[in-house]
C-alpha cells in the first residue's frame, strides 16, 4: 500500500536526526565526505522507498542501515579502483602496491551507539565550523550537516543561489579533507580555543535572522529560530562553557522582542516605541535560565 505521508516523513526524521545519522555514519567511515554523501544517498532511496512501502518502525535506523551499506560500497569500489592502479603499476614495472581494502572489520559494527552520540553531535559542529574553513563555509556547512537544511533552503535563507551553495559545501568538505581534519571532538584544550569559532557561526546565522541583510523582510524567523536551536544543543553538549550559556542568553532574549519589532505593514518598530506586553516571555525566561 502506498504511504502517502512517506515523503513528509522522510523530511521530517532528517530534519531531527540528521546531525546523529552523519555524525554516527562519520565515525564508521572515517571520513566526513564520504559521511555526508551517503547519507545523502540514504535519504534519496528513502524518498523512492518509504512513499512506497510505509515508513518503518525505526526511521532512523533505516537511513543508518542504508548509508552504511552505501559506504560499504564506497569502500569496495576504492578496493577495486586500487587493486586496478596496483596492477597496473605492475605492469609498468613501478612495483608497490595501493593500500585501499575495504574495512572488514566495520562490516558489523553497531552503527547507533547512545553512548556516543552527544560527541558524535559535538564533532560535527567543530568539523563544519573548523578554522581552516572560510566563514561562508563554515555556516553552509552547519545548516547542512548540522541543522539538516537542504541546499536549496540555505541558499532562500541567505538569498543566494543554490549552486554557490552546493559550490560553498563541496569546497568545504575537500578542504577538510586535503586539510587531514580527523572525525573526532578536540582535546578539552583546543576545543576551548575553537569554541570561539561555534559560537561565531551561530551567531552569524541568528544575526542574518534577526536583521536580514536582503529581501523584504526584517526578520527572517526559520533562520533565527534555526540558530536557537543549534545553541541550545551545543550547551547540552558543552554545559560547563559558559560562553555557550552566554550566547543562549544573548539569542533567546533577543528574539523575545521579535513579536513587536516590526509594525502592521512589516516596517521596524524601534525598542523605545515596541509595545512590550508582546513580547515573548517564555523566551524571556529562557533567556534568564541560560
Amino acid at each position: 500500500m502506498t504511504d502517502p505521508t512517506g515523503r513528509g516523513a522522510v523530511a521530517a526524521v532528517w530534519r531531527i536526526e540528521s546531525a546523529r545519522i552523519v555524525g554516527a555514519l562519520a565515525r564508521y567511515t572515517g571520513d566526513f565526505a564520504l559521511a555526508e554523501d551517503v547519507a545523502q544517498e540514504a535519504v534519496a532511496e528513502a524518498l523512492v522507498t518509504w512513499p512506497r512501502d510505509g515508513v518503518p518502525h525505526n526511521p532512523a535506523g533505516w537511513l543508518l542501515t542504508v548509508g552504511r551499506r552505501r559506504a560499504i560500497d564506497a569502500f569496495r569500489r576504492r578496493s577495486a579502483a586500487d587493486e586496478r592502479y596496483a596492477a597496473l603499476a605492475h605492469d609498468l614495472g613501478e612495483g608497490g602496491a595501493f593500500s585501499g581494502a575495504a574495512p572488514a572489520e566495520h562490516a558489523d559494527d553497531v552503527l547507533w551507539d547512545p553512548d556516543q552520540i552527544d560527541d558524535d553531535v559535538l564533532a560535527l559542529m567543530f568539523i563544519s565550523c573548523h578554522p581552516v574553513l572560510s566563514r561562508e563555509a563554515r555556516v553552509a556547512l552547519t545548516l547542512r550537516v548540522v541543522g539538516g537544511l537542504t541546499s536549496d533552503e540555505i541558499a532562500r535563507a541567505f538569498l543566494i543561489p543554490t549552486a554557490t551553495v552546493q559550490a560553498r559545501i563541496t569546497r568545504a568538505k575537500k578542504t577538510l579533507g586535503a586539510a587531514g581534519v580527523p572525525f573526532e571532538v578536540p582535546p578539552a584544550e583546543e576545543r576551548k580555543k575553537r569554541l570561539g569559532s561555534v559560537l561565531n557561526v551561530l551567531y552569524v546565522i541568528f544575526t542574518e535572522g534577526s536583521t536580514a541583510s536582503s529581501g523584504d523582510a526584517l526578520i527572517r524567523l526559520d533562520l533565527a529560530s534555526e540558530a536557537q536551536r543549534l545553541a541550545r544543543v551545543l550547551v547540552r553538549l558543552v554545559p560547563d562553557e559558559p560562553e555557550a550559556h552566554g550566547l543562549l542568553a544573548l539569542l533567546e532574549l533577543t528574539a523575545a522582542r521579535f513579536p513587536a519589532r516590526t509594525g502592521p505593514d512589516g516596517e521596524p518598530v524601534l525598542l523605545e516605541h515596541q509595545d512590550r506586553r508582546r513580547w515573548d516571555h517564555g523566551a524571556i525566561r529562557r533567556g534568564r535560565a541560560a
